[in-house]
């Protein structure tokens, strides 16, 4: 279903909108945690530390192409915005090319140098092995990672939030069942972990490519729409690189951050990946909520109805701080039970590390909300630059403050989880004075 986010009450309007992306990204998310859980529960915590080493790897480089995808969807919610279908769909060709063909470079380098890069992050000789099986399947399925990600861009640049959601339930049921399969009934560990997620993106991705190009008329490609447009070709690069760009920053930050964690041993690595998991889901209200809050910018910046987008910035500084709340508050006080979903109850060690965590880290779960306010606003009025410095400050700080305190002796490990609240929390402020000082000089338009 399309979505006007130009009319409506933008509040309501936001909400209807991220509530599917919410659901889906939850079930997303389950690919994730249903691959840890299995591994940790029956495979052993060495292969839940080998996924949790190789997950940061595997997160960078799909980032990347989930960047230039969501790049690609602002262009797409502008000529939505303006009701320009020719651009629109012309767009939509020239960006699927690109894109694609980077991709499958991207999938054929990732592949051959996967062992190269796991030794570059101090992947522990015990684990390495499983973790560059498990990566090197995951790098080859990386064409059904933009097609799933580029075909749902492009229904929610349009305002089609819930049919992404059907494709991807679908595919996490599936995932689960072949997950459960291939380890309890083929016994093939890591690996059919790792066919399970290929199998279960490639099914999400065919189905929504279909239905977009065959269910809605105006972005359906013709013979006419298949040409090189200069303008197009200039606004899908700037946005895709600088997009992507962004995207990777924050992967690679946190590949920096999982070298470091590497060197605190197997029990460390296990907690941080699945306490990582748990601190995803957390606010990961707020992160589709800013991602929606791009699109609406996106659209209602295009329609030229800027007075829209600034009671949308005070409906979205209220939804983050409630949800933020209740997200916080509730990991706060069920960590220990929560990481032993993943690993068993005589696990202590890993339980009370990743316990340690997330009761660090929950309490300024409003801090990134607001962040991510601040990355959909600026991608969506086209100010990307300011997003990726917002992304530079906030990882940069989180690395080099991680690698400072973790090497005092008397802070350790826990100077890594301390390190993320303070990096939000700089880039937070960074993000209000620029918006201020854009308001004041009315540079929306600019």
């Amino acid at each position: 279903m399309v979505l006007d986010m130009t009319k409506g009450n933008p509040t309501k309007v936001i909400l209807r909108f991220a509530l599917p992306m919410l659901i889906g990204n939850l079930f997303q998310q389950l690919y994730n945690i249903v691959d840890s859980v299995v591994v940790g529960r029956f495979i052993g915590k060495d292969a839940l530390a080998a996924v949790g080493s190789a997950f940061m790897l595997m997160n960078f480089f799909s980032f990347v192409i989930i960047g230039l995808c969501m790049g690609a969807s602002v262009v797409f919610s502008l000529f939505f915005g303006e009701k320009d279908y020719s651009k629109l769909r012309k767009s939509i060709f020239m960006s699927f090319a690109m894109i694609a063909s980077f991709t499958i470079v991207l999938s054929i380098f990732t592949t051959l140098f996967t062992k190269e890069m796991l030794i570059l992050i101090n992947t522990p000789q015990n684990i390495l092995v499983d973790s560059q099986n498990y990566l090197q399947i995951i790098f080859a399925g990386f064409i059904f990672v933009f097609l799933f990600n580029g075909s749902s861009a492009l229904l929610r640049s349009i305002g089609d939030s819930r049919t992404p959601l059907i494709f991807l339930i679908l595919a996490a049921s599936l995932n689960i069942v072949l997950d459960l399969f291939f380890v309890l009934v083929l016994n093939i560990g890591v690996q059919g972990v790792a066919i399970a997620t290929v199998l279960a993106q490639a099914l999400a991705s065919v189905l929504c490519l279909i239905y977009a190009f065959i269910k809605i008329p105006f972005i359906r490609i013709t013979k006419e729409d298949m040409v090189f447009d200069k303008d197009i070709s200039s606004m899908i690069t700037k946005y895709g690189f600088l997009t992507a760009i962004q995207q990777s920053i924050m992967t690679f930050g946190m590949v920096c951050v999982q070298g470091l964690v590497n060197t605190f041993g197997a029990n460390t690595i296990a907690a941080f990946a699945a306490a990582g998991k748990i601190d995803s889901i957390a606010y990961l209200p707020v992160q589709d909520f800013g991602n929606a809050f791009a699109t609406y910018v996106a659209q209602n910046k295009g329609a030229g109805k800027l007075d829209r987008i600034s009671s949308g910035v005070r409906s979205a500084v209220r939804t983050i701080i409630i949800f933020c709340l209740v997200s916080s508050t509730f990991i706060y006080i069920s960590s220990s039970k929560l990481m032993r979903i993943f690993v068993s109850a005589n696990e202590t060690d890993v339980i009370n590390i990743g316990a340690e965590y997330l009761t660090v880290v929950s309490i300024f779960y409003v801090l990134i909300g607001f962040l991510f306010m601040f990355y959909g606003y600026f991608r969506g009025i086209g100010a990307l630059k300011v997003s990726l410095i917002l992304t530079v400050i906030s990882l940069g700080t989180r690395v080099l403050m991680a690698y400072v305190l973790s090497g005092i002796p008397q802070i350790g490990q826990r100077g890594i989880w301390w390190s993320i609240p303070i990096g939000w929390a700089l880039a937070d402020t960074i993000g209000l004075i620029t918006y201020i000082r854009m308001k004041k000089n009315n540079l929306v338009n600019n």
